[in-house]
């Protein structure tokens, strides 16, 4: 396979990226290596696989970069909002597929900073779609969230479920991502399919998310900030397993269903399709916070807070389809993922 995964020096582009290239795939990756966290934890990413910061630096901005570790693995720093850019790149390249993972994440952050969500995540995927419609694809596999279910009390979430009152501008934008796609598929048949992944984490995870958090902050000897006083649950999905599933929907490429009548959930008649990819089995937040307390040998302080605009109170992915489909679904322990995830916090943070 021929790819182009977005968002590579991201957490989960990173973690594909070096699966793919392990399995011989031909890989290209692109990222704007924004700030939005701390850019050291990105090239340190990159470095894992072998882009060195020492040459990426000087290289110019849409050119590409062979990787040190993997002869199969190149990639190029460039913005999504370069409509010209991510076209030639695609003329030139000519990829099989297409895994679209670069976006501007977080919840909390798309309330104080909305314009930079329609730019990322609208305008960029808007180019991306363009790209792949002027030089088409075997297959368009794009990241969507376990947002997009918003306010829907029905659980666990199935993908024929509501998923159209977002709690967040940030899952709107997903939503539409969800969306913009299925239309692409309608209007020029390009098969797609959008990933709904489900709070992944796991080493070289974003610092902004709740595990890398608590660990800085306990470790450290600061309280941790528990919302909703830890009335929550997260359906807690580990990295691997994500990989796993995105690896596994890259192979399937979706069909239009000719005698769909209206009725049918899940299929149509676009070559389009959406997948939950998530742990099945939601974790209390107190239950996790033990579990973080138990592997770093500290107690945490905790600061219990209230509801916070913007999240929701439980998230459960229903992944029975991705299972009927592929064969697969994520299976990993919390406890053995935190564990995985504090082995590398631990290694990292001493070398750094």
């Amino acid at each position: 396979m021929n790819v182009l995964i977005t968002g590579m020096a991201g957490f989960i582009g990173f973690h594909l990226a070096k699966r793919m290239a392990a399995l011989g795939h031909d890989v290209t990756g692109l990222d704007n290596i924004n700030d939005y966290y701390d850019v050291r934890l990105k090239y340190g990413r990159l470095e894992q696989i072998g882009i060195q910061y020492e040459v990426l630096k000087v290289r110019h901005a849409n050119r590409l970069l062979r990787s040190s570790a993997y002869s199969n693995l190149r990639f190029v720093k460039m913005d999504l909002e370069d409509a010209i850019g991510i076209k030639n790149l695609c003329a030139c390249e000519k990829f099989d597929t297409v895994v679209n993972l670069a976006a501007q994440a977080g919840v909390r952050y798309s309330l104080t900073n909305p314009g930079t969500y329609i730019t990322s995540n609208i305008t960029g995927f808007l180019n991306v779609l363009e790209a792949v419609r002027a030089h088409p694809v075997k297959h368009l596999v794009y990241a969507s969230s376990s947002s997009v279910y918003g306010l829907n009390t029905i659980q666990p979430f199935s993908e024929s479920g509501a998923a159209d009152h977002p709690a967040s501008l940030y899952a709107a934008t997903k939503r539409a991502n969800e969306l913009m796609a299925h239309s692409y598929s309608h209007l020029y048949g390009i098969p797609s399919t959008g990933l709904r992944f489900f709070t992944v984490y796991g080493p070289w995870g974003r610092p902004d998310m709740a595990l890398f958090l608590f660990t800085r902050a306990i470790l450290e000897g600061r309280p941790i900030d528990v919302f909703n006083n830890g009335e929550m649950r997260r359906d807690f999905t580990y990295v691997d397993d994500i990989v796993e599933g995105i690896i596994r929907v890259a192979d399937l490429v979706p069909h239009g269903n000719s005698g769909w009548d209206g009725m049918q959930s899940g299929t149509g008649p676009a070559p389009a399709r959406v997948y939950n990819i998530g742990n099945g089995k939601p974790v209390q937040l107190m239950d996790f916070i033990a579990a973080l307390e138990m592997e770093l040998g500290v107690k945490a302080q905790k600061n219990m807070m209230p509801f916070q605009a913007g999240d929701v109170p439980v998230t459960w992915a229903d992944c029975s389809a991705l299972e009927h489909d592929t064969g697969y679904c994520p299976n990993t322990p919390v406890q053995e993922g935190i564990k995985r995830f504090v082995s590398w916090y631990r290694e990292y943070y001493r070398n750094v």
